[in-house]
């Protein structure tokens, strides 16, 4: 039999204690980074947070029992939304009429020979030609001058590819399809050829270019009106570009989006990487406010004393909405308070206040409210495991408390930086259909395009008539006065 003494069994228990505890907090992080992945594999990705019980159902409160033959008066007032009628059934709205009508006049099968005509019943019919392709042709009659001095002939308007056959038109409807409806080039070629139209993908790479380098001083103008705004919002994206140097391999690269919220402008620079360059080379000198998540990037501009940095309330939101299952009730104390906040922001929207008015709506009612939310985070940080959830979303909220709290400091700031995901969200889709840029070049024009079109959109601008517009008059725009063909202008 083997026996130890008490002070060899007192350290071997401490021993067995110490990595039972080890044992159970790593099962218990497995376990929500298992749960955190289901929920991305298989739930659906939400920002809004609904609590268990709905705010909106007040608690029946009976309060004391009232004596018997007393009786309380007590005056109510309350405001009541008026709704809307419910439109008559089958009821159907009026087409646009800017749309092109066709009058086909029926007539009754018998004789109307002397009967008056009393009125006439109108139906319209919404309907569809695939788009048609049609011939400029452009005849220009050559006169011979007197004494055999010449020939007199028409100059030849500027087209946006000199010698092509490719009109503005056509070019604007390949890149709209391309850009803005996620159609790849070698699509669009299947839909030509139904049409008897046979293009080469080459040819059709080669007018995409072409129409890059007429709109690229245009880009650098629009660059340049953006950065003169003092409130900006950055976030990035990644996208796939293949890697002509090892076949059949593809380079991640990214979209650096710049918001500006104030004037509805965004910017698109593609960068090979996801590295400080992309900022620094964009920002430059900028003086300003950023907007932006918690990316160390964006942690080393805010050592510029040049720039102040504020944050993104919705980031923060994340972490506490992953942590739910694993801490329900800190993560939705938490959230209720967050949720407090976007309450305000809504009501501001919905009174439509000026930026003023939002600023003193926000030191009167959402100060308090962040107030407690940093007494709350003070006070559970030293009680919770740093490399759990609830740990990692406290120590985020912690760490960027100051930028979080900057939007109290001007009316014109935002909660949160979506207003810049918005933008992004054509990038998305655009991935899901061509999955990739064919170069860094692609992405760079790919680039030049989301921003001018997205800002056209942004604008209220048909971004068809937009671009269209701007390739017929650029070969002969001057270009001390390119600033003039920009969106905002």
């Amino acid at each position: 039999m083997f026996i130890m003494d008490n002070g060899n069994t007192t350290l071997l228990l401490q021993q067995l204690q110490q990595q039972n505890s080890s044992l159970l907090h790593e099962n218990s992080y497995l376990k929500q980074e298992v749960a955190q992945l289901r929920r991305l594999i298989f739930g659906q990705k939400r920002e809004r947070y609904i609590p268990a019980g709905s705010d909106q159902q007040l608690d029946m409160d009976l309060g004391d029992e009232v004596a018997e033959g007393e009786i309380q008066v007590e005056q109510i007032s309350y405001e009541r939304r008026k709704v809307k009628p419910k439109p008559a059934p089958h009821g159907r709205g009026a087409l646009p009429a800017h749309l092109k009508r066709r009058e086909i006049v029926i007539e009754p099968d018998s004789d109307v020979t002397g009967l008056s005509k009393i009125g006439e019943e109108i139906t319209e019919e919404l309907d569809y030609e695939p788009g048609l392709l049609y011939v400029n042709r452009y005849i220009r009659p050559k006169y011979a001058k007197e004494d055999n001095e010449g020939v007199l002939i028409g100059p030849l308007p500027s087209r946006p590819i000199e010698k092509g056959i490719a009109g503005p038109g056509l070019l604007s409807h390949i890149l709209i399809s391309k850009y803005v409806d996620h159609l790849p080039v070698y699509r669009q070629i299947q839909q030509f050829k139904r049409q008897d139209i046979k293009l080469a993908k080459s040819t059709v790479d080669d007018w995409v270019r072409a129409c890059s380098e007429l709109l690229e001083p245009l880009y650098h103008a629009h660059r340049e009106q953006l950065l003169q705004t003092n409130y900006l919002m950055i976030d990035e994206t990644p996208i796939r570009v293949l890697d002509k140097r090892r076949k059949g391999t593809s380079h991640q690269g990214f979209f650096w989006v710049y918001y500006d919220p104030l004037r509805r402008s965004v910017l698109f620079d593609y960068r090979p990487g996801r590295g400080r360059e992309g900022p620094d080379s964009i920002l430059g000198e900028y003086t300003g406010t950023i907007q932006t998540d918690g990316y160390k990037v964006y942690e080393q501009l805010a050592a510029r004393k040049s720039l102040k940095v504020i944050g993104c309330m919705a980031h923060a939101r994340r972490y506490f909405k992953e942590a739910i299952d694993q801490d329900r009730s800190r993560a939705e104390a938490m959230l209720k308070k967050i949720q407090a906040l976007y309450i305000i922001e809504e009501q501001a929207r919905q009174k439509q206040l000026s930026y003023e008015e939002r600023y003193l709506l926000r030191l009167e009612e959402s100060r308090p409210i962040l107030d407690a939310m940093k007494a709350w985070l003070d006070d559970h940080i030293t009680e919770v495991l740093p490399k759990s959830l609830i740990g990692k979303a406290i120590t985020y909220m912690l760490g960027r408390w100051k930028a979080l709290y900057g939007f109290l400091d001007d009316g014109r700031y935002e909660i949160d930086n979506n207003l810049v995901e918005n933008a992004i969200r054509p990038v998305a889709l655009g991935r899901k259909n061509y999955l990739f840029a064919g170069s860094h070049n692609g992405a760079e024009r790919a680039a030049m395009f989301y921003s001018l079109v997205a800002t056209a959109k942004l604008q209220g601008m048909e971004p068809f008539a937009y671009l269209k517009d701007i390739l017929s008059k650029l070969p002969d725009w001057p270009y001390k006065k390119i600033e003039e063909l920009l969106p905002l202008n």
